[in-house]
């Protein structure tokens, strides 16, 4: 409810700032609303490669990054030499790289796909091993103690404990997925949400510009929710440990 009448208060203030511009430069959201009605066939046609980029690319990110996070925790000397390199690989330009994904693989979802996975595994990755090496040292020597190999040990303590970190992560990199779709989709794409925000920027179209927005921040918001809803279905401990400050007791 507050975060309703927080919305509404915030759309009162957009209303009245945005009167005193024309709808070319700063549209109303009374403009953005008839934009989303005039132009929903437009959006929705453009909604789904949007939506399949997102949804493929933060999947192959977190394989790869669980994958990687798996590697690194069970050679420790590996993380000083691969974490740098996984910061590294957050500054490079979608400008840069955009081209050429489109030279090599053409104008369809798989550069977008790659690009979305780039600048979401950072976040997975450092998480997931954060998760995995928050289990405790005293647990591990306890299973030593029973006789549990490495592997054994990693499958059924480690992996479940990093489970948690590695959704926090996804939810963090939900944000930054969705930015690098409409960055890939600009660099070269022939449908998509990003594709119409730089069509409807160029043609003065500025209405249609924030309902695409609009359309995007609401698929971002329905991706978090899904990630919110898979975190409490596989790890239902993590949410009563938060709501217990921690305490995991029944």
């Amino acid at each position: 409810m507050i975060a309703l009448l927080v919305l509404l208060g915030l759309l009162g203030v957009w209303q009245l700032v945005a009167g005193g511009y024309e709808a070319i430069v700063f549209p109303a959201p009374s403009d953005v609303a008839t934009s989303l009605w005039e132009d929903r066939s437009l959006l929705w046609a453009n909604l789904r490669p949007t939506a399949e980029e997102l949804v493929l690319g933060l999947l192959a990110a977190m394989v790869l990054a669980v994958a990687v996070a798996i590697v690194v925790h069970l050679v420790p000397p590996l993380r000083r030499a691969v974490l740098p390199l996984l910061a590294a690989s957050q500054v490079i330009p979608v400008v840069v790289i955009a081209p050429v994904l489109v030279a090599l693989f053409g104008f369809d979802l798989r550069p977008k796909i790659i690009i979305v996975a780039i600048i979401t595994f950072f976040p997975v990755a450092v998480t997931t091993i954060d998760g995995l090496e928050s289990v405790d040292p005293a647990l591990r020597k306890l299973l030593q103690t029973f006789g549990a190999s490495r592997w054994r040990a990693l499958r059924l303590v480690e992996l479940p404990a990093a489970v948690p970190s590695m959704l926090s992560g996804a939810k963090i990199a939900v944000a930054v997925a969705v930015i690098g779709a409409v960055l890939s989709e600009a660099a070269g794409a022939t449908s998509g949400l990003g594709l119409v925000i730089t069509q409807s920027i160029n043609a003065l179209y500025t209405a249609r510009a924030f309902a695409a927005t609009v359309v995007l921040a609401v698929l971002a918001g329905a991706l978090f929710g899904a990630l919110t809803l898979a975190e409490r279905r596989l790890v239902p401990w993590a949410e009563r440990s938060r709501n217990r400050g921690g305490d995991l007791r029944p």
